[in-house]
């Protein structure tokens, strides 16, 4: 860590991994160890939105021991979010952490959200002829069974408004992702974007993920998981119900809460159940965030 906290000023830390691997408590250890004052940005979804605490393992004030957060709680659960809007605020903090002297840390697990800093990543996509055709074949081979399928996994939200007979707006969709590696509700008009270069404001960005074995991730996850409902993430759950939030809100599409949601609505609450459905779903996710990361050969990677 030597080197790393005599980094210059100027730097952006950025520590990231997989949901359940440690990257609360290693961020503020660390924050705490470098020569200047750290200031994190939160650059997970799900901590965006307030109420939504013990679901998404919000960090706490006794856990953050000091070191100023930012991005958290921002948000009402019924509130969209999109990558445009998370570009622009944590860019906005950023500068002003800097303004203050003091050294910016992102900290988080949200693919989207931490490629929008460290590359830049324009909201919207140039359009590629290749592949379009591409996809257009794609659809041609199937009906647009399999890139239904694939916009299914992708953006759910998208396919749920999208019927597997409109080719033209299938494609668009898919194509949007593969160009930006985001949902097509994320883009916004090319008229509302400045040109920009890979990394241009953080040139010596320093990328940290925090490495862990995947058997032991796995279990990180499942008593997580159990120590969320004994802490009584069901009760949180019939809180947020109280104040009139619903399984369609956006706050609520954070793995758990909508599960949660409707076994209480259908009177089937199968803790047990639900702990093996939400941990098998949190596995997925961190599967999917590892992916993402696999060959970012400027990602330095920790043993947790």
């Amino acid at each position: 860590m030597n080197t790393l906290t005599k980094a210059k000023i100027s730097d952006l830390i950025v520590i990231l991994g997989p949901t359940a691997s440690g990257k609360t408590s290693f961020s503020i250890e660390m924050a705490k160890g470098f020569e200047h004052q750290v200031e994190v940005i939160n650059a997970d979804s799900r901590q965006l939105y307030k109420y939504l605490d013990i679901g998404t393992a919000k960090v706490s004030p006794k856990e953050m021991d000091g070191v100023s957060h930012h991005l958290i709680n921002v948000l009402d659960p019924k509130e969209e979010i999109s990558v445009g809007w998370y570009q622009t605020e944590a860019k906005r903090i950023i500068a002003e952490v800097k303004e203050r002297g003091n050294m910016p840390m992102l900290v988080g697990g949200s693919m989207l959200y931490l490629s929008a800093i460290t590359d830049g990543l324009s909201m919207a996509p140039t359009p590629s002829a290749e592949l379009r055709q591409k996809l257009i074949d794609e659809y041609d081979k199937d009906q647009g069974e399999s890139l239904y399928k694939r916009l299914r996994d992708i953006d759910p939200e998208a396919a749920s408004k999208i019927h597997v007979n409109n080719k033209p707006r299938l494609v668009r969709a898919v194509e949007i992702f593969e160009l930006t590696k985001m949902s097509k509700k994320d883009s916004v008009p090319s008229s509302e974007l400045r040109p920009r270069d890979r990394i241009l404001e953080y040139s010596n960005t320093r990328i940290l993920g925090i490495n862990i074995d995947r058997d032991e991730l796995h279990k990180r996850i499942n008593e997580r998981t159990r120590i969320m409902f004994e802490n009584g993430w069901v009760a949180e759950v019939r809180e947020l119900m109280d104040k009139g939030y619903g399984p369609d809100d956006p706050g609520m599409k954070s793995c758990g809460y909508r599960e949660i949601m409707e076994a209480i609505r259908s009177g089937n609450l199968d803790e047990e159940g639900l702990i093996e459905v939400i941990s098998a779903k949190t596995r997925q996710y961190a599967r999917r965030q590892l992916t993402w990361w696999r060959g970012d050969e400027r990602i330095n990677w920790l043993n947790s």
